[in-house]
């Protein structure tokens, strides 16, 4: 239980969610939506994983930046969020503004919330959390207030250790024995940048997981500085001020940066090993109500596979597979290796089905798909990338998109 102390610092504490980036790497999947509003785990969207470790960590100041494709982004937090249980939380959604010489589009990090400072300068907060909206993480984010706090830290950064393939993708700290960071250098590639960096008598280093906790002051002060993005520009001058923390994190953490990766941390969940922990009735997943009743299963050989309420299920076999909600699947269908993301629409928007006698294997079916019957989507030809209408290839995984119908008989 928090104590008198958490209590009062929590009420100090924003925190910001950065949802606004295109999303080009998950591109197809971003075809039709921002990042932040891809569906995850058969139930949730991206953005859940944030905003529900502010409110566990009993943060209840939450402001959301995005830009892209931002309506659906807006529907999906009022739905969960605004009006219903949890409606006391205090938190609202900024987006580009339109002025007189046109829509002020953010350009980085930093300056989309740069650009929004002026809504965020509430005079009872003297911290800023800033999250992204595209990140799988369990953390008590209190605790690193805590640490900002105890430290007397400007900025304290999220951190935690990566091996060298996960380390050229990030950005790495090296820290003193009291956690105060000396140097950071974003995303090293080079063998002498790499050695530089790298954790005494280990093949490890400390990567920037993207997370940060800024004193109210220090962030208006670095936000007057030149730069856009946090990571590549303003985190290095905040170094440079001799007054940054390293706040090392254990547990899970994954940054959804490419197909693959979404794709691995989904059908993670399964196996229960190295994923996102959505069974913690103390520390849950928020997401929208659907009120929908148990899966209805026929006949159909289940192995290793997570089928979500609200489908109907007479297909012949699933095998490592998770099925999103609302999904229906047709006799004789087999599925294996396959993300199937289902519909977490409203009910009227129907159901994502998948007719008789088809053979899906490593793929990841989109929202509102409709695919016929006797449909085959299997890489055949072993593609690590191909463009179709309305189906893609990316790392070698079958991709078919929000709203696509697939006709009987198809064949990839």
């Amino acid at each position: 239980m928090p104590d008198s102390s958490d209590s009062q610092l929590q009420e100090k504490v924003m925190s910001i969610v950065l949802a606004g980036g295109q999303g080009t790497r998950l591109y197809p999947l971003t075809l039709t939506r921002c990042k932040p509003a891809v569906s995850f785990g058969g139930k949730y969207r991206l953005i859940d994983i944030p905003i529900s470790n502010s409110l566990n960590s009993k943060i209840r100041k939450i402001f959301v930046i995005s830009q892209y494709f931002a309506s659906g982004l807006q529907k999906h937090l009022s739905a969960t969020y605004i009006h219903n249980a949890i409606s006391d939380q205090n938190l609202a959604m900024l987006c580009p503004e339109e002025t007189s010489e046109g829509i002020q589009w953010f350009k980085g990090t930093a300056d989309a919330v740069r650009k929004n400072l002026r809504y965020l300068q509430d005079p009872n907060i003297e911290y800023y959390l800033i999250l992204s909206g595209d990140q799988l993480y369990n953390i008590d984010l209190l605790q690193m207030v805590t640490f900002a706090k105890k430290t007397d830290a400007d900025l304290v950064i999220a951190s935690f250790t990566v091996l060298e393939k996960e380390a050229k993708r990030m950005g790495l700290l090296k820290i003193d024995a009291n956690h105060q960071i000396v140097d950071f250098y974003e995303k090293p590639q080079t063998p002498d940048l790499l050695e530089k960096f790298q954790l005494p008598n280990t093949q490890s280093y400390l990567g920037s997981m993207g997370i940060y906790v800024f004193k109210k002051e220090a962030l208006i002060q670095l936000l007057q500085e030149t730069g856009d993005d946090f990571g590549k520009e303003l985190i290095p001058l905040m170094i440079q001020r001799k007054n940054t923390y390293a706040f090392i994190y254990k547990g899970y953490w994954e940054d959804i940066g490419t197909v693959a990766s979404f794709y691995e941390a989904n059908l993670a969940l399964i196996d229960q090993k190295n994923c996102l922990d959505i069974r913690d009735a103390e520390r849950p997943i928020y997401t929208e109500s659907q009120h929908l009743p148990n899966a209805l299963i026929k006949n159909t050989l289940v192995d290793r596979s997570i089928i979500s309420p609200g489908c109907v299920i007479e297909a012949k076999e699933i095998c490592h597979s998770l099925i999103g909600t609302r999904t229906e699947i047709g006799k004789g269908s087999i599925i294996r290796d396959t993300l199937i993301m289902g519909n977490l629409g409203s009910h009227d928007e129907g159901v994502l089905s998948i007719g008789c006698d088809c053979f899906i294997q490593k793929a990841i079916i989109d929202e509102q798909v409709e695919i016929g019957s006797h449909v085959e989507l299997l890489n055949k030809k072993n593609l690590q990338h191909y463009d179709g209408d309305g189906i893609f290839i990316r790392d070698g995984i079958i991709i078919v998109t929000s709203g696509t119908k697939v006709p009987d008989h198809f064949v990839l």
